[in-house]
């Protein structure tokens, strides 16, 4: 645990297309269940302060193992175009912000943002969309792809 009381919970993903697991900030609620506090970046079906359910591992990890409580937050997650700049990268952050979206970046390109309860879901789709026609981004949300996981779908043999 950490200063503020926070502690981290991890997330399993052998599925998913960048990582093999997700660590986030999470405030412990007693009864082993833990309140989100920071944007998934990788897990599908979580948001922030969504409540999960998690176990220490032997190993002494605590490993989530199911969604409890759905907080009405919403996750989607934004890849700028390479040649798009900071300074336009910045405006465009700016006007989510403008709608009620946060973000918290993993990298130069890559941004996961948080859509509050009260905001208009399709206004913000619309807006990524239209981001997207313009060569400026990609972006996925992040509902779950397979029911009772956080990973990725598995990859199909053949």
């Amino acid at each position: 645990m950490n200063e503020e009381g926070l502690e981290r919970v991890h997330f399993e993903l052998p599925n998913h297309w960048a990582v093999a697991g997700e660590t986030v900030w999470a405030t412990p609620l007693g009864d082993s269940l833990y309140r989100i506090e920071n944007v998934p970046f990788y897990a599908y079906g979580v948001n922030f302060h969504d409540v999960v359910r998690a176990k220490e591992s032997s190993e002494g990890i605590l490993e989530v193992e199911e969604l409890i409580e759905i907080s009405g937050h919403r996750t989607f997650r934004i890849f700028f175009n390479k040649d798009i700049n900071e300074e336009n990268q910045d405006k465009i952050l700016s006007d989510l912000n403008e709608l009620t979206i946060t973000y918290e970046g993993a990298n130069k390109i890559y941004f996961s943002l948080d859509m509050k309860p009260e905001t208009d879901y399709c206004e913000i789709y619309d807006k990524l969309e239209e981001l997207v026609e313009r060569n400026i981004l990609e972006f996925e949300t992040c509902e779950a792809k397979v029911k009772g996981s956080f990973d990725d779908m598995p990859e199909e043999d053949g």
